[in-house]
């Protein structure tokens, strides 16, 4: 399955794509493109589980729906987060089906979901732990990683914004520099950049006039896994002890110190 909303070689009739890739399809054409990939992922988890134990999803029951869930929480021993996470996307690929009539009702209706706290209990990084991770990245002698590390930490990007940002994004108003970006549900803002940020920005860019903001070793566009991973390489490398990262802690942190 791919990322793309037509999931049928092109120029197929609808009439002719195999049902259970034109109901994907029909639930994926509703995101936008950077949900649209999270939502698929998850989607692609479902379906790759039901195919490893002959289960067509689209004759599938509660039972099989609740192993799922079983499944994750069991073997997988996800958090309840990412738990009812998935369990929403599947909940919604089911409730489109019978929207469509594909199916007469859905068996994700009635599953239960593990409950999930108001509050994240995760927290984020202390201010001694951030400045670190900045040392630790302008260390590293990469303008790109530094750059991540404050545009995560210090603006409060999510990590999806930061490494789809473009150098096109970037522009002045009122005489402040900006970052255009493109956040969840495809809304756009244009955000401030601290004098701290915008130097970083400046060193990453370079001589370019084009292309995206943050690049990964191979000169190309960083994405969000290589950045969580260099995320995790700098925590090891500085000299402060350290949780886990994930890709929000930074984020967290940028929040709180608001």
């Amino acid at each position: 399955m791919s990322t793309s909303v037509s999931l049928w070689p092109a120029g197929e009739p609808a009439s002719r794509a195999d049902p259970l890739r034109l109901a994907a399809a029909a639930y994926l054409a509703r995101f936008t493109a950077p949900s649209r990939a999270h939502t698929e992922s998850d989607l692609r988890i479902f379906l790759a589980w039901c195919a490893e134990r002959g289960v067509d999803p689209l004759a599938a029951g509660r039972a099989q729906v609740e192993l799922y869930v079983r499944w994750m929480q069991e073997i997988r021993r996800l958090k309840p987060s990412t738990v009812s996470r998935r369990m929403s996307v599947v909940a919604g690929f089911y409730r489109i089906c019978v929207i469509d009539g594909m199916l007469e009702h859905s068996p994700a209706e009635h599953v239960r979901r593990p409950p999930v706290p108001a509050e994240s209990p995760t927290l984020g990084l202390t201010h001694l732990q951030l400045e670190a991770l900045l040392s630790a990245a302008r260390d590293s002698g990469n303008p790109y990683y530094f750059a991540l590390v404050c545009l995560l930490g210090l603006l409060g990007l999510r990590i999806f914004e930061a490494c789809g940002a473009n150098i096109e994004d970037l522009g002045e108003e009122h005489g402040h520099r900006v970052l255009k970006v493109c956040g969840k549900g495809g809304k756009t803002v244009l955000v401030p950049l601290p004098p701290a940020v915008a130097r970083a920005v400046e060193r990453a860019i370079g001589g370019r006039a084009t292309g995206p903001l943050l690049l990964n070793r191979y000169g190309s566009r960083m994405d969000r896994q290589a950045a969580t991973c260099r995320l995790a390489a700098l925590a090891q490398t500085s000299r402060m002890r350290m949780p886990r990262l994930h890709p929000h802690m930074d984020r967290q942190r940028a929040s709180s110190a608001r």
